[in-house]
C-alpha cells in the first residue's frame, strides 16, 4: 500500500487545518495516515480525500488510496499505544509526524480564574499528547531517510509578545509545546523537529473572522513536513521564516 511513497501521520485531521494538511501532502505524493479520535468523522474524511484523489488522477495512472484513517485520541496514552500497534500492521516506516490535534475550551478565558480541570485537559491534549505521539512513533521515524516531526503551535505560545490575556491555558500549552519541540530536536539530532504557527485561520477554532484560509494556514505546516531543509531543526516558524518564542 505504501511502497515507494513517503508516509505521513497527521493527528486531528478529520477537519480544519489537519484535513487540509492531509490533502496537500497527498497531492505531493505522500500516503497519509489521517488521525482522529472520532471514528465516523475520520473514516468520512479519509473517504472524501480518496474520492478527490481518484477524480484528480483520472486518466493519469496515479489513482489509488492516498489516505488511511487511524483512530487516535491524543489525550489518552492507551489510544496512542493502540494507534502505534495498528500502524505497525500497515507500515514499518514513517517519514513525517504532524502533531496537529489541539483543543481550545470555552471556559479558557481568564488566567486568574481558569479551573485546574480546564488547564490539565488542555495541556494533556495540546502538549503531552504531542510528546507521547513522538515517543510512540520514533521507532518508525528512525527507519526514514529524512525523518520529520512538525508540531502545530500558535503565536499565542510565544514568550516574546505572545500573551495578551486570550485563552491562557491554550497559550501556555503552546508555549510548552515549543519546549517539547526543542527537547525532541536535541534528543533526535538526525531528525528535523520544528514548531509552526499557521496564523489566524478560518476554522471552527479560529472563527469566521480569521484572516487566513485553511489552505493558507496549512501551507507552512506542509512545507515543514515535506520540503524545508532537513538541517533546520529546533525552530519555530511562521510563513516559512524563523520567529522568536
Amino acid at each position: 500500500m505504501t511502497k515507494g511513497k513517503r508516509i505521513a501521520l497527521v493527528t486531528g485531521a478529520n477537519k480544519g487545518i489537519g484535513f487540509e494538511v492531509v490533502r496537500q501532502l497527498a497531492r505531493k505524493g505522500f500516503h497519509v495516515f489521517l488521525g482522529a479520535r472520532n471514528s465516523d468523522a475520520g473514516v468520512a474524511a479519509a473517504q472524501k480525500l480518496n474520492r478527490e484523489a481518484e477524480e484528480e488522477d483520472y486518466g493519469k495512472g496515479r489513482s489509488g488510496i492516498t489516505a488511511t484513517f487511524i483512530k487516535i485520541d491524543v489525550s489518552r496514552p492507551d489510544s496512542i499505544r493502540r494507534a502505534a500497534e495498528e500502524f505497525s500492521r500497515k507500515s514499518d516506516r514513517l517519514d513525517t509526524l504532524v502533531n496537529n490535534a489541539g483543543i481550545l475550551l470555552d471556559d479558557d478565558k481568564d488566567v486568574l480564574m481558569v479551573a485546574p480541570e480546564t488547564f490539565e485537559t488542555t495541556l494533556r491534549t495540546n502538549t503531552l499528547g504531542a510528546l507521547l505521539l513522538a515517543q510512540a512513533f520514533v521507532p518508525f521515524l528512525k527507519k526514514s531517510d529524512a525523518p520529520r516531526i512538525v508540531n502545530v503551535s500558535s503565536g499565542g505560545g510565544q514568550l516574546a509578545d505572545g500573551a495578551d490575556g486570550w485563552a491562557p491555558a491554550y497559550c501556555i500549552s503552546k508555549t510548552a509545546l515549543n519546549g517539547v519541540t526543542v527537547q525532541l530536536a536535541a534528543a533526535l539530532p538526525k531528525f528535523a523537529v520544528n514548531s509552526v504557527c499557521p496564523g489566524w485561520v478560518r476554522t471552527d477554532m479560529g472563527g469566521a473572522s480569521a484572516t487566513r484560509s485553511v489552505a493558507e494556514g496549512a501551507s507552512g505546516v506542509v512545507w515543514l513536513a515535506s520540503e524545508a531543509p532537513h538541517s533546520m531543526t529546533g525552530k519555530f516558524f511562521r510563513d516559512r521564516k524563523v520567529i522568536p518564542w
